[in-house]
């Protein structure tokens, strides 16, 4: 078997698991267990493909784009493999996907009622988006795109807050629509290429898909993707989402889920539709950056803290497909560091967000001041997750934005460049609303009496917090081993792109 489908079968294990227990510890430890499992063989992938690569690299021959390579038919008349392998771009989302996996366990650790259904559900989503990274075969990677998309419904819809049957049903919907856009486009893609395979790199291999039918589908593609990735203007169900869902869905929507989006527009369309690129980029492009600017300024008026932070991830998951669009290896590069330091703090801020609201009962910023006196631990947490998010050197979004938009500028045409300017401004908006927020709830004299009795954070939410904030740092303070490996397979990629 090879070792990249323990990622499919370790959480349906757990799921066996789950189904099994019979108390509520029971399901604590196959969670545990389960995830501590997903998050060793992530670190084991990530060490061993960087050996591999070094090994390669001195061999005489052209290295291959992907390592741990297989393929099993799963339906021959339609060329369905069950295929899988990984690059650099999926060894890091691989990563990501077990820490905020992993952490967001211990930070559902007292949720209540029907705790082990709530896991069963969030497990089944770990899935669809584990199996999504290691799949280069089309019909597998949107069988597993959708694996992971439904299971939101019912945890925002049973074990959300607020309106969370209007935002489960928004969600779910918008999604679905993106989705049938997503098919269109694989079989645009599919019969363009001659209908004889679904693997994403055999496909880009034969290039022989008509400039008409790219320019035809790569919209479709790429909206379909970009739904998820939050695209302006359909980025609505986001904000709902992200408010709506509980602490730990919140984490992996925001942290995990919405990558798959980025990662979809840039391994599917772009790469396989280059024409279709750079007929389409412009357009696309002016989107993203109505998306960087937009959410930067919704999340300035903003009173929620969880709308907060969603506007927020509206903005910086636009700034992921900006780079993108700007389809220059440094850019590239950037977008992906963008994703995985978004991943991690936006992972952070929902999780630190939600211990203050099980304490308080309240998310909105007029009700809450002077947290610091009462609750330590989790208000710098949250200092260090607003640092994160503007980008502080020293902490992972420095490093993420500063690729991002040196990248951007490396277009010599006026409107790129143009565009990027534009998209800088979302730096200072973001330092505006993220001060502002630390020293309204934060700071000062706590005027509730009530809020004086809350005690700090429990050992659980101590050691999420605390393993978010390691990964953010340990981002900011040493990127090379990540950029380098991402940087390596960003280039074969972009190198189809035919730009101008």
């Amino acid at each position: 078997m090879n070792i990249l489908s323990l990622f499919v079968l370790i959480p349906l294990l757990m799921m066996l698991g789950l189904w099994m227990a019979r108390s509520v510890n029971q399901v604590r430890g196959v969670m545990v267990a389960g995830s501590s499992a997903l998050l060793v063989l992530a670190v084991w992938l990530a060490v061993d493909y960087l050996r591999l690569r070094a090994l390669i690299a001195n061999l005489p021959f052209p290295q291959p784009e992907m390592l741990y390579t297989d393929s099993v038919v799963w339906y021959a008349p339609l060329h369905i493999c069950y295929s899988v392998g990984v690059d650099g771009i999926s060894v890091v989302m691989l990563l990501l996907s077990a820490i905020i996996v992993f952490t967001g366990t211990f930070a559902s650790w007292k949720l209540k009622p029907l705790t082990k259904e709530y896991f069963l559900w969030y497990t089944l989503l770990s899935t669809g988006v584990f199996g999504f990274f290691i799949s280069t075969d089309l019909f597998t990677m949107f069988m597993f795109y959708e694996v992971a998309l439904i299971p939101m419904y019912l945890l925002i819809g049973v074990w959300g807050s607020g309106r969370k049957e209007y935002a489960a049903m928004k969600l779910t919907l918008m999604l679905m629509g993106g989705s049938a856009f997503l098919l269109i486009g694989i079989l645009g893609i599919y019969y363009g290429a001659g209908a004889q395979t679904m693997n994403v790199l055999e496909i880009a291999g034969l290039h022989n898909i008509p400039e008409g039918m790219q320019r035809l589908f790569f919209p479709a593609v790429f909206l379909g993707f970009g739904v998820l990735g939050a695209l302006f203007p359909f980025h609505t169900w986001s904000p709902d989402g992200h408010a709506s869902a509980p602490t730990a869905v919140s984490m992996l929507h925001a942290g995990v889920l919405m990558k798959l989006g980025g990662y979809g527009c840039f391994r599917v369309a772009m790469y396989l539709m280059p024409e279709g690129l750079a007929q389409w980029g412009d357009f696309f492009l002016i989107l993203t950056t109505v998306s960087v600017v937009y959410g930067a300024f919704s999340a300035v008026v903003q009173t929620d803290l969880k709308y907060i932070n969603a506007y927020s991830s509206v903005s910086h998951c636009g700034l992921v497909l900006f780079a993108l669009l700007m389809a220059t290896r440094t850019s590239c590069t950037g977008a992906i560091l963008q994703m995985l330091s978004h991943g991690l703090m936006t992972a952070l801020f929902f999780a630190l967000i939600g211990m203050i609201y099980g304490r308080t009962h309240t998310r909105d910023v007029r009700e809450l001041n002077g947290l610091m006196k009462v609750m330590p631990f989790l208000a710098v947490g949250y200092v260090i997750a607003g640092l994160a998010n503007l980008g502080l050197p020293g902490l992972s979004g420095f490093v993420a934005e500063m690729t991002v938009f040196v990248g951007s500028f490396e277009h010599p045409d006026v409107f790129h460049r143009a565009c990027t300017v534009i998209a800088t401004v979302s730096i200072v908006v973001t330092a505006v609303y993220i001060l502002r927020v630390v020293g309204k709830i934060l700071y000062g004299t706590c005027r509730n009496p009530g809020h004086l009795k809350l005690t700090d954070a429990t050992w659980d939410e101590r050691f999420a917090v605390i393993c978010l904030i390691v990964c953010v740092a340990g981002l900011g303070l040493a990127p090379w081993w990540v950029s380098d490996t991402v940087s390596f397979s960003v280039e074969p990629i972009v190198s189809h792109f035919n730009l101008p």
